[in-house]
């Protein structure tokens, strides 16, 4: 199993908190698709979509959240 670091996700996302919620993000929507459609492997999500983010696999768009008019 690979140990992905802050840093390196950081490099990708360009801070590593978001890099973090960004892969922790992806990992749930890897979730829900049905398990034909993934990969197999021994891995978890988490572990892959952190993986798939440090090596520039996974492009993310920061999209303005819109607030609710009350």
């Amino acid at each position: 199993m690979r140990i992905y670091t802050p840093q390196e996700v950081g490099k990708q996302a360009g801070d590593k908190y978001l890099g973090v919620l960004v892969a922790a993000k992806f990992a749930r929507y890897a979730n829900e698709l049905p398990k034909e459609r993934l990969a197999q492997t021994n891995e978890k999500l988490t572990t892959t979509s952190l993986g798939a983010l440090a090596e520039g696999d996974l492009e993310f768009k920061i999209v303005r959240r819109r607030r609710s008019e009350a």
